[in-house]
């Protein structure tokens, strides 16, 4: 039988009133913790790959940059290649799982969002979670937001305020909302 952790990773129902989810609300409280550390911290680039290393459970290399305030409210199950840029005010809801190819920039208040509640009254204290994967060599514009479950392709851009509803091919550029195909690169 999965635990809570494999339960949510893999997209199953997970309600907040399950008897394991004070297990997801630690791993939580650790998140808000350590990123309000960081986020309140002056340090240098060295420490915020120490606190990022933390939150995420995840060695990342002197090539990772990261502009806070950085947001999560999870932050084990983010992984991230090599030469990730994050820039500053962005918010990863990782539950369902993000995963950053190399030579990822992301910019300003950009939102990647892997949570989300069934429509209906009754299924709204549930939770179900879809990873977020982004390919190599991808531009996210500021302010974008990449809803559950969307792949970004590699080498694509996101337009600024954007918001990403389905997968992005490779090699293309998309904008608005919803974000539709604007060109091939």
């Amino acid at each position: 039988m999965k635990n809570i952790f494999e339960r949510d990773l893999s997209g199953e129902p997970v309600s907040i009133d399950d008897k394991d989810y004070p297990l997801i609300q630690k791993v939580i409280a650790n998140a808000k913790l350590l990123t309000q550390k960081m986020n309140t911290s002056v340090c240098d680039a060295a420490k915020l790959r120490e606190y990022f290393t933390a939150i995420t459970g995840q060695n990342v290399g002197e090539d990772f940059n990261l502009n806070p305030p950085f947001y999560t409210d999870f932050g084990k199950n983010i992984r991230v290649g090599k030469n990730v840029f994050i820039n500053f005010g962005c918010t990863f809801m990782d539950r369902g799982g993000i995963t950053l190819g190399n030579d990822v920039f992301i910019a300003p208040h950009v939102q990647l969002i892997t949570e989300n509640h069934g429509l209906s009254p009754d299924e709204r204290r549930f939770i179900i979670s879809s990873p977020i994967v982004i390919g190599n060599n991808v531009w996210i514009g500021a302010g974008a937001i990449i809803l559950p479950g969307v792949t970004v392709g590699d080498n694509a851009v996101i337009g600024a305020g954007s918001v990403v509803t389905k997968n992005v091919a490779a090699n293309t550029v998309v904008a608005g909302n919803p974000a539709k195909i604007i060109k091939k690169i």
